[in-house]
């Protein structure tokens, strides 16, 4: 009976005990700080640190997960993704500063499928950059094959990662992968403003409830799906309210706005003919808008003398707010109470703010901020 029930405590130990092992080498990392971090639904939180030696070895071991779970190894921005599904011993040997890109793992399909994706998602905005680099597109152009690009890569991805294995953990990071456009990191996957990415999102979701039930990770994927469906829906329903009708569209080549300015005066875009315009969208209670204010008052005042001229709409929700933060500004700030859900975004395509757009003399649209490198040399070029 006493041997039959130190077996039993024997086995709940072992149960209770299991855990995964991260190891391996960084080579020329010497004296480095190697953190290990747990990449939680809240951000990362440091599990363990090490300073690395004259070979580059490190070794952390934690509790193995219930569910899938999500790692990092991290000298300062240099990264490498790791995921641990139970207590498998994962090995990686890299070479710093670029680790992040140059690494070998082994002992996990998931995390060898992670890399994949990870230099997939580096090529990708290589791409991206390359195509707003290009002098021979216009706006319009530019915007069609950044698009076309990215629906090429989501192609890939649903049919050879997502939907092939979607209980999987490289599934579930496929779904979170960015990239960057105009300073600003958007999903590639949106399930926000796309019906078919938040299918994406559905199908993961529902894999997981089955295999993991109980898993937070799981739990988020579902409410983000169901709340997607909600988006879509709302997005669906305003652009069918938002349809340009031809009296909307001047022959110029932009699409009119006529909002009220902080003293009450409707001011209408197309009215600035024959000034260089800066169609900046912004808001005032946003991180960083002071220090973008300053950058426009540069700009305003070395070029207004020559014809330049700025128009700025601002979606902040609350109105005092605004008319005290723009009491002091010489340009054109109007507002629009629609604020996010402003038909204005919708029909300039705003998928981000701060955002800017350059109007040349002929009221119509030259640049969008993603295509310009030098805003003083690219409004020079217009007056």
């Amino acid at each position: 009976m006493i041997a039959a029930f130190a077996l039993a405590a024997l086995g709940l130990t072992s149960c209770t005990n299991k855990k995964f092992r991260v190891e391996g080498e960084i080579s020329n990392a010497k004296d480095s700080m190697l953190y290990f971090e747990n990449m939680s639904l809240n951000g990362p939180v440091i599990v363990d640190s090490v300073k690395l030696g004259e070979n580059g070895s490190f070794s952390f071991s934690e509790k193995a997960p219930e569910a899938p779970d999500f790692y990092r190894l991290r000298i300062a921005g240099q990264m490498i993704n790791v995921s641990i599904d139970s207590t498998e011993t994962v090995h990686i040997k890299a070479t710093y500063p670029a680790m992040a890109t140059q690494y070998e793992v082994n002992g996990s399909e998931n995390c060898r499928k992670i890399k994949e994706l990870a230099r997939m998602q580096q090529a990708l905005q290589t791409q991206i950059d390359n195509i707003i680099k290009r002098p021979d597109l216009g706006i319009d152009a530019v915007e069609a094959t950044i698009a076309k690009t990215l629906e090429a890569y989501k192609d890939k991805v649903k049919r050879n990662y997502i939907f092939k294995e979607p209980m999987k953990a490289y599934a579930y990071f496929a779904l979170f992968q960015t990239v960057v456009l105009g300073d600003q990191q958007h999903l590639i996957f949106n399930p926000r403003n796309s019906k078919e990415d938040n299918k994406v999102y559905a199908a993961v979701a529902t894999s997981w409830d089955t295999f993991y039930p109980k898993a937070e990770r799981g739990i988020n994927l579902h409410n983000i799906a169901l709340q997607g469906m909600k988006d879509a829906r709302l997005i669906e329903a305003e652009q069918q309210r938002a349809r340009l009708s031809a009296e909307k569209v001047k022959v110029s080549g932009i699409i009119d706005i006529a909002l009220p300015d902080n003293k009450g005066n409707i001011r209408r875009l197309s009215d600035l003919s024959g000034k260089v315009v800066m169609l900046d969208f912004h808001v005032f209670a946003g991180e960083n808008s002071t220090r973008r204010i300053m950058m426009l008052r540069d700009l305003y005042n070395k070029y207004h003398a020559q014809g330049f001229e700025i128009y700025q709409v601002s979606v902040d929700p609350d109105e005092h707010f605004w008319k005290t933060q723009t009491a002091a500004l010489p340009w054109i700030s109007v507002r629009d109470e629609a604020g996010t859900e402003s038909q204005t975004l919708n029909l300039y395509n705003v998928q981000s703010l701060p955002t800017f757009f350059l109007i040349g003399k002929d009221n119509a649209v030259k640049l969008r901020d993603v295509q310009v490198k030098d805003i003083d040399a690219a409004i020079k070029s217009l007056l």
